[in-house]
């Protein structure tokens, strides 16, 4: 059933996804309401504690020059530095950023990280950009940035269409500003520049263990199950890949360009080793269906792993399947949850079973700042432990206030935030 038949707007849709700040503030003041916390408390989290709006001309290859926006939300660092990834999207907005850096923040909180939220974006389409182009733009971002950022106040890491390449750029340009060698300035860099083991993985891996711990507690067998990925770039197509391996039935899988499915499982490596560099394999199929439409398909788990806002108020009655986690920020809207809460499906929110990238991102931190570095399998191992006791934490608290588990997320991350606020004098209660 496509948009036009339940005569609905496309630009209704569009409204409701990029409320994203509005409903982070929403679902804010839900939870601070919950624990009874002062209003200081979500006056003072509602926003970013700064927020940085730069112009960034770069000169293109014939020769004009393009002025570009970028964005920078620090949303609060009283327990650390703040953290969080830099987007290279057409879409960004700055309300998108600053709702982002929020959710960063809870993340930290949720997974017991020393570190606030942050979060950058630079509106571009890097599909359209070549190579030197973006090395262009990269260096230039953290030149207008550069007096905000760094290993012991803000930083950076990969997000949407960013890239290791695109980290290492930029650790030479702030390199080259500071005057001295600083790995833990940014994370998810190559290997041979101080990456970690592991980081590239780590959001996918983190989605799997989270996965893992809902079957487990379901008592469903992952083999077997079917799957529906909706995303396969980075996140999307690791995944595909150790559910694949691990014998789940990857029955449905969705690029930028539409979707993919087969009820008797797809075959994820053939799929894998044909797509583009930005994930998109759909294109090489004739019989390929609407992103839409394999939101819509029968599955076990449906995991949203591409971008916010595609499951929302007009087709969350049509969502068929028993669980959802989301892998990409914000993909279920909030009048969505409420529909899906009533059908008694279970979502996992983003802000915990996503969050494997920024713990793997404070391990290469940790690492940098040591000079020592870990095994793939030690990093795995750690990531493994801490995503499991943030799970059950969430759980726990969800089963304890009778609440759906993005609420549980929000309380279990509104929680260090306020304390590590209230010791520092910032708030008072």
């Amino acid at each position: 059933m496509t948009i036009h038949s339940l005569n609905v707007k496309k630009e209704e849709i569009l409204t409701e996804k990029d409320n994203a700040l509005v409903e982070f503030q929403e679902t804010l003041r839900e939870a601070v309401e919950i624990i009874n916390y002062p209003k200081q408390v979500f006056e003072f989290l509602k926003k970013p504690m700064r927020f940085l709006e730069v112009s960034i001309p770069v000169r293109m290859d014939n020769g004009q020059t393009e002025v570009f926006q970028g964005f920078r939300a620090q949303h609060n660092d009283a327990a650390g530095p703040t953290k969080g990834g830099i987007r290279f999207h057409p879409d960004v907005t700055a309300d998108e950023v600053k709702a982002l850096a929020g959710w960063m923040s809870l993340k930290c909180g949720i997974t017991d990280l020393p570190y606030g939220g942050a979060k950058g974006g630079i509106i571009c389409d890097p599909r359209k950009m070549s190579q030197d182009e973006l090395e262009r733009l990269s260096r230039g971002y953290v030149r207008a940035v550069s007096q905000i950022v760094g290993p012991t106040k803000d930083i950076p890491a990969p997000d949407m269409y960013t890239n290791s390449q695109i980290m290492a750029w930029m650790l030479d340009e702030y390199d080259h500003i500071r005057e001295f060698d600083s790995p833990g300035f940014i994370t998810g860099k190559p290997i041979a520049l101080g990456g970690s083991k592991g980081r590239e993985t780590a959001t996918s891996k983190g989605v799997l263990y989270t996965l893992q711990r809902v079957c487990d507690l379901r008592k469903m067998s992952l083999k077997d199950t079917r799957i529906i990925i909706q995303g396969f770039g980075n996140v999307g197509s690791y995944l595909a890949k150790y559910l694949y391996d691990l014998g789940a039935k990857v029955i449905g899988i969705g690029d930028v360009l539409g979707g993919l499915y087969d009820e008797n499982g797809l075959d994820i490596p053939y799929l894998l080793e044909n797509r583009d560099s930005f994930g998109i394999v759909s294109n090489r199929f004739d019989n390929s269906i609407t992103n839409q439409e394999l939101l819509e398909r029968e599955c076990d788990v449906l995991i949203p792993a591409a971008i916010s806002g595609v499951i929302h108020k007009y087709n969350a009655e049509r969502i068929n399947c028993q669980i959802i986690i989301e892998a990409a920020n914000g993909p279920t809207t909030k009048d969505a949850l409420k529909i899906l809460d009533k059908r008694d499906i279970l979502v996992v929110p983003d802000i915990l079973a996503n969050s494997g990238g920024v713990v793997v991102s404070y391990f290469e931190w940790c690492q940098n700042n040591q000079g020592f570095y870990w095994t793939e399998q030690e990093v795995d191992a750690r990531l493994k432990e801490k995503m499991n006791a943030s799970f059950e934490n969430v759980y726990n608290t969800a089963k304890k206030y009778n609440i759906n588990m993005k609420i549980a997320a929000y309380i279990e991350g509104i929680g260090k935030l306020a304390e590590a606020s209230r010791l520092r004098g910032w708030l008072k209660y």
